[in-house]
């Protein structure tokens, strides 16, 4: 006897969650995607009474973006896009991967990956047991990096592949729309919000939380976080350490003109805030948590009393034990000992300088367009 599939669906109907059971023939396991808590984070410091409250995506099956993958293949086997037993063909750099074999299997359609050498080796072996084929790139673009590699790997495999559906995350407005169902539950959750701080990567969670957000509450304030030798808001592309964060290229889901701010974190700040969340608090998470917290944590310390924050921690910080809690990789990479500064040094515009720790700028750009 089959057992029950069940995820949350977009909620745009006065924002309140709808579950709704799925029932393929094929499926032998129960799923159910959203409904996640929040927890309370202390600001560090003396500020009693300060701090925000963290949206736990790390109880999902695969994390945040099990509800983009859902929404993307069903919006397209919708439309005709993707036909039954079709191939599913994306990049990833592992949350959104985990999220697409988990549609496959709900749906019924094989699902290929392409995944660069920084893939975690959990994450690999999750994502191969999890029914995905796994297609590793060995170059970066010479202009686009790692990701710009497996965007066009993954154009090569959609011409090879018949009945292949590529969901282009980066720029799916599928992508951003799934974000509803997590903006209900923040309702239903909290009386009050004034502030959203998301890590910013393809652009889909903090655009579409905060344009759900603002239908209950309209003066919601927007503050992304990016990790530095990102180009998402106009530094430099480098070389990045840290994952699921950050982009070589300029994804179109990002709405640069709802960030009031934008901060850049870098990785031993990160890893520094994901260890001590953990001992302090039992919830954290990997790289974008550590970065979001940090960020938060001064949003609510230097805010008026009473300021309602909710951070977002996209995934828990299972996939990290290699990286961000392993000590000798942390060591062999000069993660360990640095304590994140009070303040973020401060850049009027985001070509001032390039930055290589924890900055703010007010001034928010769309790299490809104008200042917003």
């Amino acid at each position: 006897m089959n057992s029950l599939v069940s995820f949350t669906l977009p909620a745009f109907d006065g924002f309140a969650p709808v579950r709704q059971p799925y029932v393929p023939s094929h499926v032998h396991t129960h799923v159910r995607v959203g409904d996640t808590p929040v927890t309370w984070i202390p600001a560090r410091g003396p500020a009693p009474g300060r701090g925000f409250w963290a949206k736990l995506e790390g109880f999902n099956p695969g994390g945040i973006k099990d509800r983009p993958a859902l929404n993307m293949v069903r919006c397209a086997r919708r439309r005709g896009e993707l036909v039954p037993g079709g191939t599913i063909v994306e990049s990833t750099s592992g949350t959104l991967g985990l999220g697409l074999a988990l549609a496959g299997i709900v749906h019924g359609h094989p699902v290929t990956l392409v995944a660069d050498p920084g893939l975690e080796p959990l994450m690999a072996r999750l994502l191969r047991a999890y029914g995905a084929r796994l297609e590793i790139v060995t170059e970066p673009h010479p202009t686009g990096g790692w990701q710009e590699a497996r965007k066009e790997r993954v154009r090569r495999l959609l011409a090879e592949l018949p009945d292949a559906y590529c969901p282009n995350q980066y720029d799916n407005p599928d992508n951003v729309a799934a974000y509803a169902t997590l903006a209900a539950e923040l309702v239903a959750q909290l009386p009050l919000i004034d502030v959203l701080v998301c890590s910013v990567g393809t652009g889909g969670h903090s655009a579409g939380i905060l344009r759900a957000l603002r239908h209950t509450f309209p003066d919601v304030s927007l503050v992304g976080v990016d990790t530095i030798g990102s180009t998402i808001f106009g530094q430099p592309a480098r070389s990045r350490l840290m994952r699921g964060l950050g982009s070589s290229i300029h994804p179109r889901n990002v709405d640069y003109a709802a960030f009031s701010e934008v901060h850049w974190v870098n990785p031993a700040e990160a890893v520094h805030t994901c260890r001590a969340l953990a001992a302090a608090h039992y919830a954290t998470g990997g790289w974008s948590a550590g970065a979001v917290a940090m960020v938060a944590d001064w949003v609510a310390r230097t805010s008026p009393k009473g300021t309602a924050i909710v951070a977002v921690f996209p995934d828990g910080p299972w996939r990290y034990w290699n990286t961000v809690f392993d000590d000798e990789y942390c060591a062999a990479n000069g993660l360990l000992g640095v304590v994140p500064a009070d303040d973020p040094d401060e850049i009027s515009h985001p070509a001032e300088r390039e930055v290589a720790r924890w900055t703010r700028c007010s001034t928010v750009v769309d790299p490809l367009g104008a200042a917003v």
